[in-house]
């Protein structure tokens, strides 16, 4: 584990870029992918090296542009999506289904060789119903990251989508959960030691009280930006994920996902988004 100070509890400094070798969770999203964008191709380039990724993606737009056409209008609850079984149904087959499919297949025409999980797969993730505010959204009790490191032996890349099997359900009824992409890459990347966690967004990386790119920060000054109201909406969970991560992982990056080559910068080590440590 790896205090504010950056010392693990052999007292050995863990701070630096991963290695060939070592895991690095990605997390990408519905606004960061398509035409022109570098993310499957630095992917692609980071397993070439030797790295071990695992992507975990997001698709909120794709969703919210669903239930739209059936009528539905999308709420947010501290940038989490209120999820009733209409919702969930329409979650469940753009995450799983739609938006995994085309991330597996455009890294595939890349010549990885990635393969399509979720949550639910190997019982990887197990949660809990997290608020009746919040409907089918769910908090992770459990995760086995067996299917994962089965995946990662064979040489492959996961990209899972963010689905959870429901430990409360006492049949097929509502015995999926919707999961946060972000939460769900915090608690991948933790139970998986990750050595790094970076997370690709639509913005710069986190931004101080005057809209400015804050470059680095501990986990303490991370979750002080929540609590004083500074950090809002979408990025809570990215925030509040990378604290989780950083439990195991070295760093974790919040970057700006639209810009080529910033994966690469990222986990060679070099300055960009927001570093936390």
């Amino acid at each position: 584990m790896v205090n504010d100070s950056g010392v693990n509890n052999s007292g050995v400094r863990r701070f630096g870029p991963p290695e060939p070798g070592e895991i690095v969770v990605i997390k990408v999203g519905g606004s960061t992918l398509g035409e022109g964008d570098s993310t499957s191709p630095d992917i692609i380039e980071l397993a070439r090296r030797g790295f071990k990724p695992v992507v975990v993606h997001g698709g909120g737009a794709v969703i919210s542009d669903w239930v739209k056409r059936l009528g539905i209008q999308p709420e947010f609850v501290r940038g989490l999506r209120r999820t009733d079984p209409e919702t969930l149904n329409v979650a469940i087959a753009v995450l799983c289904g739609l938006v995994n499919a085309q991330l597996v297949v455009e890294l595939n025409g890349l010549d990885g060789r990635a393969i399509g999980l979720s949550g639910i797969s190997g019982g990887m993730l197990k949660a809990r119903v997290l608020s009746e505010d919040l409907g089918l959204v769910g908090e992770v009790v459990e995760v086995d990251p067996a299917t994962i490191h089965t995946a990662l032996d064979a040489g492959m890349i996961p990209v899972i989508a963010p689905a959870a099997t429901n430990i409360e359900a006492t049949g097929n009824e509502d015995a999926i959960l919707n999961i946060n992409a972000d939460t769900s890459a915090g608690h991948i990347a933790r139970q998986l030691e990750a050595a790094q966690i970076i997370f690709q967004t639509d913005v710069s990386g986190i931004l101080d009280v005057n809209r400015r790119l804050i470059p680095r920060m501990t986990k303490r000054q991370a979750g002080d930006l929540i609590a004083g109201g500074i950090a809002a909406g979408g990025m809570i969970p990215k925030i509040e994920a990378c604290i989780m991560a950083l439990e195991t992982a070295r760093t974790g990056h919040i970057v700006d996902g639209r810009v080529a080559g910033a994966l690469l910068a990222c986990v060679e080590g070099r300055d960009v988004g927001t570093r936390i440590v």
